[in-house]
């Protein structure tokens, strides 16, 4: 039976030189984790964070990689993730800045910069070297790329791993996604705030005001636009909206084209964004009830996805649709509907819903290719590009005054920062950046496995002896740094911004990058307002926690 202790424990000196042994021990580690992470206390469960604790636990009790190995795929699985994240979050990283997302967004750096403070204070009246601290920091946020950019910061600084970074992540990280959730419910009797009332107040004020499409019926009733042509018409004003159908005094119903006359009377389906409506119907005239259903007959309504390569990039105008006789209204990206101004640039995997006649739909459908078979396939050249571009961004020594050391991105920072700007700029250079979300999903859940796997199997065997020898303490400082800045951001965002409770709920979760505070939020919610807060500031935040948790150690050490 000796081959089975040498699958189990590796064999020579230093331990795990067989491929056999080093995936068995990958496969075992992660397929445990994954188990116990379905595993929920109050609807609360650690997730995939258990593969951290299952990894200390194999190497505690010896089983463990080579070194060579363990640093590798440590390394790359963390690549994976932090890429992935942000082919997700880049296409609306720039446009969460914009407007009432600046707010929310200043509300969720201020979190950040206060736990950035409460470590430095802790750092200074403890005693703890920086970087354990940093590694603290990081379980107390819940923010695993940050645990990533502190370990590789700490090892260009000094050439070693410094398990103890590890160590206070897995010891700060369990109470951290309790102590998140129990400051949201905290808050909600802190201000006495009753659930039904809230979401009224909440819901009402999201519909009026905001970037949601908006459809409206109006009857044309200014004299001013009277006997002119929609193209005409359509730079008067200062917003964005499509004007979809028109029906005559007659009763007839034909779609918008630009060359068409409107008259006084003249009945039309526009759609706008909810903060634009008001303009727009003072500008055309009053609001009707019409159910435009009833002319389907006439003109169809059909949503048309884009799957041929060398639409991307292009501009709604560029697509020359109407003179098909059918009209674009919306723009679904990622679940978001946008309204359809021309000079709105496509994307590959883009839904646009068409309106025409059905021929003229048809045609618009071979345009675009709509073609489900062509997503699934596999477009992985911008994937390797993009890290091959991550890497070298993330070595690129970058030299302050007073800084010892260059500053790097990191292989942490350099990937996250170059997917976010090619998801965002690549299809203005007709790079097809779309990947499928289950591939996304897939790609960034192998990669977080991977790498929270090897940081367990690395730290496991001084783990026990670290809490036994002070480690302990290690989980109050790590409440410290969860609940002081999300308790001042919670009262500064009720109090100073008014923010409603379900926004701010998941301005928190956001802030703390923790999907199970969000998880907790949308079912005491009932609507989607948390994860409309969650994803407005998850973006920046994530980018911030992955630089704060360098910055810490290279200015600090």
């Amino acid at each position: 039976m000796e081959w089975l202790g040498n699958l189990f424990f590796g064999s020579g000196l230093s331990g795990g030189v067989s491929v056999a042994h080093s995936v068995l021990i990958l496969a075992l580690v992660i397929s445990t984790g994954i188990l116990l992470g379905k595993i929920k206390v109050a609807g609360i469960s650690l997730g995939v964070t258990w593969i951290l604790f299952v990894g200390i636990a194999f190497s505690h009790f010896g089983m463990k990689l080579n070194e060579h190995v363990l640093h590798f795929v440590q390394e790359f699985g963390l690549i994976l993730f932090v890429y992935s994240v942000g082919l997700q979050v880049g296409p609306g990283f720039f446009s969460s800045l914009k407007k009432g997302g600046m707010q929310l967004n200043l509300l969720a750096g201020s979190v950040v910069l206060a736990g950035v403070l409460v470590t430095f204070i802790l750092y200074k009246l403890t005693g703890l070297p920086i970087a354990t601290m940093a590694g603290i920091m990081s379980g107390a946020v819940t923010n695993t790329p940050g645990l990533g950019a502190a370990q590789q910061a700490c090892r260009d600084l000094t050439g070693v791993d410094n398990p103890d970074i590890a160590a206070g992540y897995a010891i700060a990280y369990p109470l951290a996604v309790v102590g998140i959730v129990g400051a949201i419910i905290a808050l909600r009797y802190l201000f006495g705030i009753n659930m039904e009332k809230e979401e009224k107040v909440a819901l009402s004020a999201s519909e009026n005001g905001g970037d949601e499409p908006r459809r409206l019926s109006l009857r044309l009733g200014n004299p001013a636009l009277n006997g002119k042509k929609i193209g005409d018409i359509h730079d008067l004003i200062n917003r964005n909206y499509v004007i979809s159908r028109i029906r005559r005094k007659d009763g007839t119903v034909e779609g918008a084209r630009p060359d068409i006359v409107l008259y006084l009377g003249d009945e039309m389906l526009v759609v706008t964004s909810v903060a634009a409506a008001p303009a727009i119907t003072a500008f055309i005239g009053e609001e009707v009830s019409i159910d435009w259903q009833t002319f389907r007959a006439q003109l169809i309504s059909r949503r048309i996805l884009i799957t041929k390569s060398e639409l991307n990039g292009k501009s709604l105008a560029q697509l020359r649709v109407r003179s098909l006789g059918v009209n674009i209204t919306r723009v679904n990206r990622s679940g978001v509907d946008l309204v359809a101004y021309p000079s709105l640039r496509l994307q590959i995997g883009d839904r646009l819903t068409v309106v025409g006649p059905e021929p003229a739909i048809a045609e618009v459908e071979k345009k675009l290719g709509n073609s489900l078979k062509r997503l699934n396939a596999p477009n992985l050249f911008p994937l390797f590009l993009g890290i091959f571009l991550g890497v070298i961004l993330g070595s690129f020594p970058i030299t302050f005054s007073g800084i010892p050391q260059p500053v790097k991105l990191g292989l942490a920072g350099g990937p996250l920062v170059v997917s976010i700007l090619i998801s965002y700029f690549g299809p203005k250079f007709k790079l097809v950046t779309y990947t499928t979300m289950s591939a996304n999903l897939m790609l960034r859940e192998v990669g977080i496995t991977l790498f929270l796997a090897c940081v367990g199997l690395g730290a496991g065997e001084r783990f026990i002896e670290t809490v036994v020898g002070g480690g302990y303490k290690w989980i109050g400082y790590g409440a410290l740094i969860t609940l002081v800045p999300i308790t001042l951001a919670g009262i500064a965002g009720r109090l100073l911004l008014k923010l409603n409770y379900f926004t701010l709920s998941g301005v928190i979760a956001g802030s703390m990058t923790d999907p199970p505070a969000l998880a907790y939020a949308n079912d005491a919610a009932g609507n989607d307002l948390p994860s409309v807060g969650y994803a407005t500031v998850y973006p920046l935040t994530m980018f911030l926690r992955v630089i704060s948790a360098q910055l810490l150690i290279l200015l600090l050490t």
